[in-house]
């Protein structure tokens, strides 16, 4: 799951969970704490060998935490699917393009408009998927030519399943 904590997003597994001991992976590194709750919404955390005591307070919709650990307060929101779609969805205007194109969520792809060696400029339809009951057309960020398309009509995904390759135009 994807949890922001102000303006920073991080990946976080739950990889084991025995009693009190928990293993998680925060983008790639591996944490092994104590945690017990003290009280309803009141924690007791040990993590190298320092013990802490946080409170967390779940906010509207049950996706938004507000935590108080040290005398700081931190806001937290768990990022699912939907969350994190919209956040793509957002990121326009002065995006950059990145050289690969993965889906954000599980989807079905319902057309593809480009095939291998199309050049294409920004803000162009590359191809339409279907998530949530909701179709989206995926736009190119910049100039480029397509490199590779490893997707077809009708085809299934999985979330971050790389669907394209891109050469951008300062590259052609």
């Amino acid at each position: 799951m994807e949890i922001q904590i102000g303006n920073k997003i991080q990946q976080v597994t739950l990889l084991s969970k025995d009693g009190n001991n928990v293993s998680i992976d925060i983008d790639g590194e591996v944490y092994n704490v104590d945690v017990a709750m003290l009280q309803n919404g009141i924690y007791s955390i040990i993590y190298g060998g320092n013990s802490y005591k946080a409170e967390l307070t779940k906010g509207e919709g049950g996706k938004h935490y507000t935590a108080n650990v040290n005398y700081s307060t931190y806001q937290i929101d768990m990022l699912d699917s939907q969350a994190k779609y919209m956040r793509m969805r957002k990121k326009k205007g002065n995006a950059v393009q990145a050289d690969t194109i993965t889906v954000p969520m599980p989807c079905k792809i319902v057309k593809v408009y480009v095939k291998a060696g199309d050049k294409v400029k920004a803000g162009d339809t590359l191809f339409t998927m279907e998530a949530m009951k909701m179709q989206s057309n995926y736009k190119v960020a910049s100039d480029c030519k397509i490199k590779e398309v490893l997707i077809q009509d009708g085809d299934t995904m999985k979330a971050n399943d790389l669907v394209m390759k891109l050469e951008m135009a300062s590259e052609n």
